[in-house]
């Protein structure tokens, strides 16, 4: 996973000329569940189908010219490890926040699974 890669593609996308801002989430291992559990690893699962309906989906959106994600699936993670990278590029500021916000909803909420190994 590659944080730098991915941006340079949207850079090299034939309408970046459109783009205005590219903004990006890297999601990482936690060392704390959300209720303060310490964790000391996870798994996560992805719906590959749902993936791609869910970007597909928000590339719509206006002003959008670019939405790349990468899923560090399938493999135990480390507190640290990288989890997602989602790189979403577009016109305008309240566009852009805006789509990048709701596809990681939806990706957290429709597309991914994760298992947590507690300490």
């Amino acid at each position: 996973m590659d944080l730098n890669a991915l941006v340079d593609q949207v850079k090299r996308h034939p309408e970046f000329a459109r783009v205005g801002m590219v903004l990006c989430h890297q999601g990482v291992v936690r060392g704390t569940a959300r209720d303060g559990r310490p964790v000391r690893g996870l798994r996560v699962s992805v719906d590959r189908a749902r993936l791609d309906q869910v970007v597909a989906e928000h590339k719509q959106r206006p002003g959008i010219v670019e939405i790349l994600v990468q899923i560090n699936a399938d493999r135990d993670l480390a507190v640290g490890d990288d989890v997602m990278l989602l790189v979403v590029a577009g016109d305008i500021r309240e566009n852009v926040i805006a789509a990048l916000s709701d596809t990681l909803n939806a990706i957290k909420s429709e597309v991914t699974h994760k298992t947590q190994y507690f300490a």
